[in-house]
């Protein structure tokens, strides 16, 4: 670990362009990333926080083909709908860059040229999958089939998303290509390979060893696991027609591989701000006062531990990563996040729905962090945070300080008398806790660190709960001035300790208490974070309460989300035997209308119905009476087979049977006639 780093690089997972951001991207990478960055930024640290839109491979070629456009179209239209989702939701990237970007584009050449110059890599001829009906070696992405580690059958090239395990495309079994749904062939083709083997011994020393007390378990174990199975050279090309050209002779018609190209974009984006701003961008990847800190989820972890690290390495110049605090998965009401299959609650769309609220969303997610293990979000316990947590903790213990504030001495800060020891051990518990958060954070325990801070709040209504300060006034008006005056410090310190969470809320409570402190190393000496004569503004609500009715309107459409895929992904039974026309031409199917219908007595499934069939009125019992009730039907136009034998149900005589099916729910459905002037009795043939 670097102890006092002269400056900071802290990057985030560059996101795909092939879709927009949800709250599981928001939990596993850019809330703890910004927290961490902010917070630096609060202590006066030299800090550089970027990322950038990952525009190249497979996922973007595949979007393309999908919506029928070329993937130029599909990285433009996403990448404006992140940056826009990014910008509102307040993640305060130093830089947002694009790997389409030509300083990427030079920068990742260069990178690759001079390992290939170094004669780092191993130029091979190799058997890969090829699509001979498409006409295309496969990428990764474009295979699927069966994981060799768990049996997943919907296992990807690259990765088996049920187990985790990467895995080369080859490794599958039964593959099968996503393009053609073929079985695809083995074909020459020459690639260029980073032969990690070679280090093995330099990852086993500078992780395993260096890093064993200091990374995160799973991390650490993930990574462990990896190094004692034996690293093998890796393809650092692809054969694809979208991506960076692979630079050097005889590499005509290939790219760089994905992710070769993407964490160059972490150094890319640093360049493009250095330029902007006017500054040197080496001391941010080549200076050994430099702290490099990844952010990312599980499933980058031997990318950014292993691969990058290895490429860095080879390269010469820069440095490594001091951590990569990679976080587990977030899954949605109990189900797994799918981009493919719309299980998600985007950011955007959260944005329309919850206007201003940008930071209910940050507290649940950081909350509900997936910090060591897969975590679940629930709408419910959303609205459960809010409303017991921001609205009755936080959100109360402002509005009763400011308006008390206001009452009392319109809205100027009271001069105090001689604090109470009660007073006092509030104000030291109170100058604690900078550096009580600060080491969580510093820790990456970021779901730690918002505990504390909401401890600060919790620790201001205790205070005004015990003392009372609306009583007081009635007995003891000076004595009220200093309670209110060590009130309005908590709630001062509030507004600089909940800007790396809640920044929103930091600015709206700032203007509020009409303070700009932006500072973590609070002067704590002469309490004058809200001076004697500070004149506050007037109170506004810092949170509001979320109604259920928001909430089920969120349930409700996750559960069509549910019900869609289901239709989509239904399949329909098989084909019976074949029959001849004479079979079909036997049964006598008619329109009709149910007339009258009631339940069979103790009978839960049985409904008696009275059917005008147009030939007759006769009674036919059906087992629909869980999906029906009586009088909803009473008037329904059905189908019916008409010369179906009699049968007797529970000493009723059924003469007929309605013809249903079920929705794509599950539920039954009349099949019946819906073209208006067709009359009971007409044949059905």
């Amino acid at each position: 670990m670097i102890q006092n780093p002269k400056r900071y690089t802290i990057t985030a997972a560059l996101p795909y362009t092939n879709g927009p951001i949800h709250i599981g991207h928001l939990a596993g990478v850019y809330v703890p990333s910004d927290i961490y960055s902010r917070y630096l930024r609060l202590q006066g640290r030299d800090v550089l926080f970027v990322c950038g839109s990952d525009e190249h491979g497979v996922a973007i070629s595949m979007k393309a083909k999908k919506e029928g456009i070329t993937p130029q179209q599909v990285i433009d239209k996403y990448d404006g709908i992140i940056r826009k989702s990014f910008s509102d939701f307040g993640i305060s990237f130093d830089n947002y860059s694009r790997t389409s970007a030509k300083i990427h584009h030079d920068t990742a050449s260069e990178f690759f040229k001079k390992l290939y110059e170094q004669g780092d890599f191993i130029e091979e001829v190799t058997e890969q999958l090829y699509d001979a009906k498409a006409d295309q070696f496969l990428a990764d992405r474009f295979v699927m089939g069966t994981c060799p580690k768990c049996g997943n059958e919907e296992a990807y090239g690259d990765q088996c998303e049920k187990c985790g395990s990467t895995l080369n495309a080859t490794d599958l079994i039964n593959p099968k290509s996503t393009i053609t749904g073929e079985t695809p062939i083995m074909k020459s083709t020459k690639h260029w390979f980073l032969p990690l083997d070679r280090y093995e011994d330099f990852l086993k020393e500078w992780i395993l060893v260096g890093h064993k007390n200091d990374w995160k378990p799973n991390v650490y174990g993930q990574v462990k696991s990896w190094i004692d199975g034996g690293l093998e050279p890796r393809a650092v090309t692809r054969d694809l027609d979208w991506g960076i050209d692979v630079p050097v002779e005889g590499a005509e018609g290939k790219k760089l591989y994905v992710w070769f190209d993407a964490p160059i974009g972490y150094i890319s984006a640093t360049k493009e701000w250095a330029l902007r701003e006017g500054k040197d961008w080496e001391p941010y990847w080549k200076d050994q006062d430099t702290k490099l800190v990844h952010f990312i989820g599980k499933d980058n972890i031997v990318f950014h531990c292993v691969i990058f690290p290895a490429m860095l390495k080879a390269e010469g110049s820069y440095i490594l990563p001091d951590n990569v605090p990679a976080n587990e998965f977030l899954n949605l009401e109990g189900n797994k996040l799918s981009t493919s299959k719309n299980w998600a609650v985007w950011l955007h769309e959260y944005l329309e729905e919850f206007p201003n609220q940008q930071d209910v969303l940050r507290y649940a997610l950081t909350s509900n962090a997936p910090e060591t293990k897969d975590n679940d979000f629930t709408w419910k316990d959303f609205q459960a945070r809010n409303n017991n947590e921001l609205v009755a903790i936080f959100g109360n213990f402002i509005n009763r300080v400011v308006v008390l504030t206001n009452k009392y001495y319109d809205g100027i800060v009271p001069t105090p008398n001689e604090l109470s020891e009660v007073d006092e051990q509030t104000l030291a518990e109170l100058k604690a806790y900078p550096s009580v958060i600060s080491s969580s954070i510093e820790r990456y325990r970021f779901r730690e660190a918002l505990g504390e801070m909401m401890n600060v709040a919790r620790l201001g209504n205790k205070y005004l709960a015990d003392e009372e300060p609306w009583k007081m006034i009635k007995t003891d008006e000076e004595r009220t001035k200093t309670q209110m005056y060590v009130a309005l410090q908590i709630a001062a310190v509030l507004s600089s300790l909940c800007e790396p969470f809640l920044p929103f809320t930091s600015v709206k409570l700032s203007r509020m208490l009409n303070i700009n402190i932006n500072n973590w190393n609070l002067e704590f000496e002469d309490w004058n974070l809200l001076p004697a004569g500070h004149q506050i503004g007037q109170a506004e609500l810092l949170f509001s309460k979320i109604e259920d009715e928001e909430i089920q309107k969120q349930i409700d459409k996750l559960e069509a989300t549910k019900t869609a895929n289901k239709a989509e992904n239904k399949v329909a039974e098989p084909q019976k035997e074949l029959i001849q026309f004479e079979d079909f031409a036997k049964m006598d199917i008619r329109t009709g209308t149910i007339l009258e219908a009631e339940k069979m007595p103790k009978a839960n499934k049985l409904l008696i119905l009275k059917v005008d069939t147009g030939i007759d009125i006769r009674t036919i019992v059906s087992g629909i009476a869980e999906s029906f009730k009586p009088e909803d039907i009473i008037g329904k136009r059905v189908t019916i087979l008409v010369n179906l034998a009699p049968r007797n149900l529970r000493g009723v005589e059924s003469q007929g049977m309605i013809l249903m099916t079920t929705n794509t729910e599950g539920k039954l459905v009349f099949v019946n006639p819906d073209t208006d002037g067709v009359g009971n009795g007409e044949t059905i043939n």
